[in-house]
């Protein structure tokens, strides 16, 4: 994007790289008082959610439902730290989801031709 078309408070480029990468990417930019509220060290927050190791198939299946139906407005409507918890949630429910299943089906419709 160039900047004149971006109204978001973000300047064209950052010291963790391009502002066009996604939040994910950005993440290192925001500092703890955005991820956490108080001040604390995201690594000494309290951890949110059950342990995706410790969910039955069924129930990882619901919850990665549930953060996928969630996104566009945890996206673009909530808070800095409500995003990053988002994002967090999101990558230990998939990875775990991975792990279970390396060998997943892949739908050869998804794949694009070279």
């Amino acid at each position: 994007m160039t900047e004149s078309v971006r109204r978001d408070g973000y300047p064209s480029t950052s010291p963790g790289g391009s502002v066009d990468a996604s939040p994910e990417q950005r993440m290192p930019e925001w500092d703890a008082s955005h991820t956490t509220g108080g001040g604390v060290d995201v690594a000494e927050a309290e951890p949110m959610g059950v342990d995706p190791a410790d969910l039955a198939d069924e129930d990882l299946i619901r919850e990665i439902h549930s953060l996928h139906r969630t996104r566009l407005d945890t996206l673009r409507h909530a808070t800095d730290a409500a995003l990053a918890n988002h994002l967090r949630r999101t990558a230990e429910l998939e990875t775990e989801y991975l792990t279970r299943y390396p060998g997943r089906e892949v739908d050869p419709g998804r794949l694009r031709d070279l």
